[in-house]
């Protein structure tokens, strides 16, 4: 589960509904942004509020940067049938949210696609189904298939207990079974901020938690066990690829991502001293990294 490194918007940002052809999604949305638009789409279990360390300096380089809860995640909600949460289906909102974005703010050249874990099969999906509105694809910490068989195994421990229990009650459990549910953030100046930090952080990952629909949960879930290797199929579109990751990896192996960015001739970004969500993190380095590979891309 990605931890965000604080929860306040920085300024200029704006949390809103964007209205598209297949519903209003929940976005933070930076504005503006001359040199392009990034359209950020969070992993399994996460939300929009995992990207909101890369938001300032991205804005700061002249890109437009909206992140966005999927169906069935956090604020933007979804229905209780399992049909809604396939693959194809969520790949289809990334384009109605892209549609949505080019229409609103013109982004001549497509939109910067990303997608983090989860949100990388996704993201893929959607330019297999269709590259046009596209102008690149970047892959951070999300690799060619099914997650490893450590990770396997986590998800399917999580996709029996929710046969049995309520999300309220897994979260009980997970609390129990793992006294850190992410990383990093700069630390608070003192004891009692710290605290308040603390307090803040822990009822926002509850409330996030609870808040997902549960049959998101469970299909997206089976997805993570299942999908197969579609490297070369991307490979085949004329597309930039950006594949980054921290320096270690549980869910796809470091080396798993590195063999991948090989196959698609992307360019390779690893940013050190973090695990599965640079993003969160070091936000810093990892917002460096990406404005460096859109800002490329970018004419003039």
């Amino acid at each position: 589960m990605s931890k965000p490194p604080f929860l306040t918007l920085p300024d200029g940002v704006r949390a809103h509904r964007l209205v598209t052809s297949r519903g209003r999604f929940a976005v933070h949305d930076t504005g503006g942004g001359a040199a392009g638009t990034a359209l950020l789409l969070p992993g399994f279990t996460g939300s929009k509020e995992d990207f909101i360390g890369l938001l300032a300096p991205l804005a700061a380089a002249g890109l437009r940067v909206v992140a966005v809860d999927g169906r069935g995640q956090f604020e933007t909600g979804g229905p209780r049938e399992e049909s809604a949460y396939h693959l194809t289906e969520l790949a289809r909102d990334v384009h109605a949210v892209a549609a949505a974005l080019d229409a609103g703010a013109g982004t001549p050249g497509g939109v910067h696609l990303l997608g983090h874990s989860l949100g990388g099969l996704v993201a893929r999906t959607a330019v297999l189904q269709d590259a046009a509105p596209f102008a690149s694809l970047t892959l951070m910490s999300s690799g060619p298939g099914a997650v490893s068989d450590s990770q396997q195994e986590r998800v399917r421990l999580l996709l029996g207990a929710m046969e049995t229990m309520s999300l309220a009650a897994i979260w009980e459990v997970m609390q129990q079974l793992d006294q850190s549910v992410g990383s990093a953030g700069q630390a608070p100046y003192s004891p009692q901020e710290a605290a308040e930090t603390s307090a803040a952080m822990e009822e926002f990952l509850r409330r996030r938690w609870l808040s997902n629909v549960p049959e998101q949960l469970t299909v997206t879930g089976r997805h993570l066990l299942s999908e197969p290797d579609r490297v070369a199929e991307l490979a085949a579109l004329p597309l930039p690829f950006h594949v980054v990751s921290g320096s270690e990896d549980d869910a796809w192996p470091v080396p798993w991502l590195d063999a991948m960015a090989r196959r698609l001739g992307a360019r390779r970004t690893v940013v050190p001293g973090t695990g599965h969500s640079p993003n969160a993190e070091r936000p810093g380095a990892t917002a460096e990294a990406l404005a460096a590979f859109w800002l490329s891309l970018c004419p003039g």
